[in-house]
């Protein structure tokens, strides 16, 4: 099976993008990644899509980055364009001009979280995890999550996630406005689904206008920020705190940092 697969029923204006990787928390590998840029390449060129959804299997939405695979894109890039080059399959939905849900059906982490973010709407699990962790890792955010999260949820309590790289389970993370809203695990996606056809069901060029209006307002520059981001992130990349960090995450042990 795909890692990635992109379908719309016939006579249905809601299509749904689902990552398919659950053994390996639909983490960012190579494969999933060239997958999802081709996945959303097809929704981009649904004419007849009105609302997407991006849904995950598997206990997990997105686990991010696979530090077991690779932290960036191979090729012969400078190491800020290889980190960017890590997003821009993600980034990709920010091409779709109809509105897009997040039904973030677990973990959301990383660059799994910086998805959820891309996303217009985001209907979460009650008990999963979402947040950005990566300074428990020795890495500088990636995917325009400093840009993106301040936005949403206001610059201080963004400030205490990313400086913390505390996560936050479904109900906090509803009450801080990172989730519209909260639901258990198992109506995730039906509760996205029903969300998707009210949308559907409004007249298709005012809520692609109405969509574009918002982000103009709201100087949605994502592409430059994570370009921006690109380069701190291949900076902590470079360290021994960052190999620290990701030993001690896949030791399972609390890293020792040491500022190098």
């Amino acid at each position: 099976m795909d890692a990635v697969l992109y379908t719309r029923p016939a006579g249905d204006h809601v299509g749904t993008l689902s990552l398919h990787r659950p053994d390996n928390r639909n983490s960012m590998t190579p494969e999933l990644l060239d997958a999802f840029a081709a996945a959303s390449r097809t929704a981009r060129e649904d004419t007849g899509a009105r609302c997407v959804i991006v849904t995950g299997s598997g206990a997990s939405f997105s686990a991010g980055a696979d530090f077991k695979s690779t932290l960036q894109r191979d090729g012969d890039r400078a190491p800020h364009e290889k980190s960017y080059a890590m997003y821009e399959p993600f980034l990709s939905l920010l091409d779709i001009p109809v509105p897009i849900i997040g039904a973030l059906n677990g973990h959301a982490v990383g660059g799994g979280f910086g998805l959820a973010l891309v996303c217009d709407l985001r209907i979460g699990a009650i008990d999963a995890k979402y947040g950005a962790n990566f300074v428990r890792l020795g890495l500088a955010p990636g995917m325009a999550i400093s840009y993106l999260l301040p936005r949403l949820i206001g610059v201080a309590r963004a400030n205490e996630l990313l400086l913390t790289g505390r996560l936050v389970e479904g109900r906090e993370a509803e009450a801080l406005g990172i989730l519209n809203r909260a639901v258990p695990a198992a109506d995730v996606l039906a509760t996205a689904q029903d969300l998707a056809r009210q949308i559907a069901a409004a007249a298709p060029l005012a809520v692609r206008a109405t969509k574009a209006a918002i982000r103009r307002g709201l100087e949605l520059h994502v592409r430059e920020a994570a370009q921006a981001e690109a380069y701190g992130q291949a900076e902590t990349v470079a360290t021994a705190d960052a190999r620290e960090g990701i030993a001690a995450l896949l030791a399972k042990r609390t890293p020792e940092f040491t500022g190098r």
